[in-house]
């Protein structure tokens, strides 16, 4: 199944900064009647004057479009939600994906991830799917359980993590590859896993997946370059696994940089939408091990394309139970 996305035109990509669609958040929140309240410099923004359970008018959606294209994480507070209002809000982005490639959904809800801790902690740096052919393009996530203190979930910007790199650097990671796999010891090693932890792991990766993608990713709607590497990235197209680890590593570490992080402490009946295509997140474990639960809905996406416009290619595992394919009319590649 084909799912079509409207999307502006546009020549050359800029390699650095985001087109003029990206910077029109600020009059399309005007005309839709919302309020945008910037929360970092750059990364995330408040959302007010929207009651997410009614139904969204085209220009409401276009103006959250727009103001996510430039944010990249946008936060709804005071929603009153349940797992079908989410699921009816995110589906105006797009047609959904189902709740994960292999982990279970919410008992009737199959298009709902329960994000629960009673289940592990997702406390590594990822991109959500990255593994697969075409990950979702928005990612969102709604407070079920929220503990007393802890719990947040720090998002990143992978546009400025791209932006902040020095020019060989950046002309260097435009030249890479990287494999992308759920079958490997990304987060804790498979020897310190109890007998619970191993069975999700075993669920985990019933199904192998490895998918090649380009280390800078070019965003369809804004043309924008960031880093797309994260948790599931293994290792670099044509190195070995140590070789890859250090480059790798270097990269991620300017994704990190605190200055391209929001950090967003959970409160009751608040929804966070952000734009999976050039963020990373991690849910932060230092709430001593009380209940914290979060609802996740994605929207299905496109395939990804670096700077020559190469589309990522799936070297082990068809994902298509779990997404369509979004197409979108991208913009060119650079000169």
């Amino acid at each position: 199944m084909t799912v079509t996305l409207s999307t502006p035109t546009g020549s050359a990509l800029s390699s650095t900064t985001p087109d003029a669609s990206a910077r029109s958040a600020p009059a399309a929140a005007a005309a839709a009647n919302l309020t945008i309240r910037k929360v970092t410099a750059h990364i995330g923004a408040e959302i007010s004057g929207l009651d997410l359970a009614q139904p969204l008018g085209s220009e409401t959606v276009a103006a959250i479009r727009a103001a996510l294209n430039e944010h990249k994480a946008l936060v709804f507070t005071g929603v009153d939600l349940d797992d079908e209002g989410q699921q009816r809000f995110a589906r105006q982005f797009g047609e959904l994906t189902t709740a994960h490639p292999t982990v279970p959904a919410v008992e009737g809800a199959p298009n709902v991830l329960p994000v629960d801790s009673e289940q592990g902690v997702a406390n590594h740096w990822h991109t959500d799917v990255t593994f697969v052919l075409n990950p979702p393009q928005v990612s969102t996530l709604r407070s079920i359980v929220v503990p007393p203190y802890g719990g947040e979930t720090l998002i990143a910007n992978a546009a400025a993590a791209y932006r902040d790199l020095p020019e060989p650097l950046r002309a260097f990671a435009d030249t890479l590859w990287a494999v992308h796999t759920n079958d490997y010891d990304y987060a804790v090693p498979q020897e310190s896993l109890d007998e619970e932890a191993r069975q999700r792991r075993e669920v985990f990766t019933s199904i192998k997946y490895q998918t090649a993608h380009p280390v800078v990713r070019v965003h369809p709607l804004t043309g924008e370059r960031g880093l797309f590497i994260g948790g599931f990235a293994q290792r670099i197209v044509g190195l070995s696994v140590s070789e890859s680890r250090k480059i790798l590593d270097l990269l991620q570490a300017y994704v990190t940089r605190p200055e391209n992080i929001l950090r967003w402490r959970w409160s009751p009946n608040q929804l966070v939408l952000f734009d999976n295509r050039i963020t990373q997140h991690y849910a932060v474990d230092n709430y001593d091990g009380l209940p914290r639960r979060l609802n996740r809905v994605t929207v299905a996406g496109d395939i990804p394309f670096g700077i020559e416009g190469k589309p990522s290619y799936s070297i082990k595992g068809d994902a298509s139970h779990y997404s369509p394919v979004a197409e979108v009319a991208a913009v060119g590649p650079a000169a």
